[in-house]
């Protein structure tokens, strides 16, 4: 049965390290502004995390890496096109929303631009489809709004936001994403997403079909991407960094196969920092993972002793961001921005449609 938990955080480890220390200059043009024409097709860093010795190749060798004991761990939660763009009902202006998550009550959290024109009350339309009223203003200056839609056309609000809704690509993305697929995981199941957990779009259905026949293990867990994962560290020192909490939860039959795995001696292989993210949530100090469903707001640096997750599988990552720092926890921080270097002279692909790396 899966255990219910409130928000979980991990114990603040001290450390001399500040956001600063985690900065590289990346030229502008090694920023990928499209996905590789074949998804399993992009290049892939494999980093060894003991010595920090790399060897450069190409994603679909991530076959060889995996030994028959071994399980993958990827997140299946899905992208929605959560970013709505509209004009506010009463004066016509434009107005942009982003759906962070849906509330219990079945309102949603957003975040709206500009928000000085999202005072409690006010009303935005989107296509005249859409019809968003702001119900409350939340903490960081988010609003919670509740839709309105034809629920005799629209059997849910995930419908509605297909037919008017954009894909969330970052900002450093300017190119238009031409298919909406291309921004979605091949296994990509459960609604919820702001963003795409990017290191699983390079697998393709056949070669994760290829390592299962292998023996290699598979299993899904959900974390609903926010904006927590990509929020901007704006303070010196680490511990005082806040993540947003999101959603995530894993089962019984994936926890019990982790655990069994990793008993006859296996990796757990975390595809991306958002699956990381819930195996360490989801694990007692003794590496045993539960089944749990729940907020996390665990915030992952270097000093951080991991308890379930041996391997990850990952992109390259902005400077300064959680993301880079839980790389840097997992694999060595000189060895990860030694490795970072590397791949900008080598010209890898960096951010959400760029390369891979598979820290081992």
């Amino acid at each position: 049965m899966t255990e219910e938990k409130d928000i979980i955080l991990n114990d603040r480890v001290a450390t001399d390290l500040e956001t600063k220390d985690f900065y590289y200059e990346l030229p502008e043009q090694l920023i990928a502004q499209s996905p590789s024409e074949e998804r399993d097709g992009c290049r892939l860093m494999v980093l060894e995390k003991e010595s920090g010795s790399v060897e450069h190749k190409i994603f679909r060798d991530i076959i060889d890496y995996l030994n028959p004991e071994d399980m993958l761990v990827v997140n299946s939660s899905k992208v929605i096109p959560a970013r709505l763009l509209g004009v506010s009902c009463k004066t016509g202006a434009p107005m942009e929303l982003l759906l962070l998550r849906m509330l219990d009550s079945g309102e949603w959290e957003t975040l709206v631009r500009p928000g000085k024109r999202a005072k409690i009350g006010a009303e935005f339309d989107f296509s005249g489809v859409l019809r968003a009223t702001v119900t409350d203003i939340v903490d960081g200056g988010n609003r919670t709004v509740r839709f309105d839609y034809d629920t005799e056309k629209y059997k849910s609000i995930y419908e509605v936001l297909d037919a008017v809704g954009n894909m969330p690509l970052p900002p450093y993305i300017t190119k238009k994403l031409e298919n909406k697929s291309d921004y979605q995981t091949v296994y990509a199941k459960e609604e919820g997403s702001a963003a795409a957990p990017t290191a699983g779009l390079h697998f393709t259905d056949a070669l994760l079909e290829k390592i299962k026949e292998k023996g290699v293990g598979y299993g899904e867990v959900t974390l609903h991407v926010g904006l927590g994962t990509f929020r901007p560290v704006k303070v010196e020192k680490l511990e005082e960094h806040l993540m947003h909490a999101e959603h995530f939860y894993i089962t019984e039959e994936v926890a019990s196969e982790i655990n069994s795995r990793r008993m006859a001696g296996g990796r757990i292989i975390a595809v991306g920092t958002t699956a990381c993210r819930v195996l360490e949530s989801a694990s007692s100090d003794d590496g045993t993972v539960h089944a749990i469903r729940g907020e996390t707001g665990i915030f992952i640096y270097p000093g951080y002793k991991f308890k379930a997750t041996d391997a990850l599988i990952t992109n390259f990552h902005l400077p300064e961001s959680t993301l880079i720092m839980l790389v840097s926890a997992l694999a060595g921080k000189e060895n990860v921005m030694k490795a970072y270097e590397i791949a900008v002279s080598e010209r890898y692909r960096f951010f959400s449609f760029g390369d891979a790396m598979l820290i081992v």
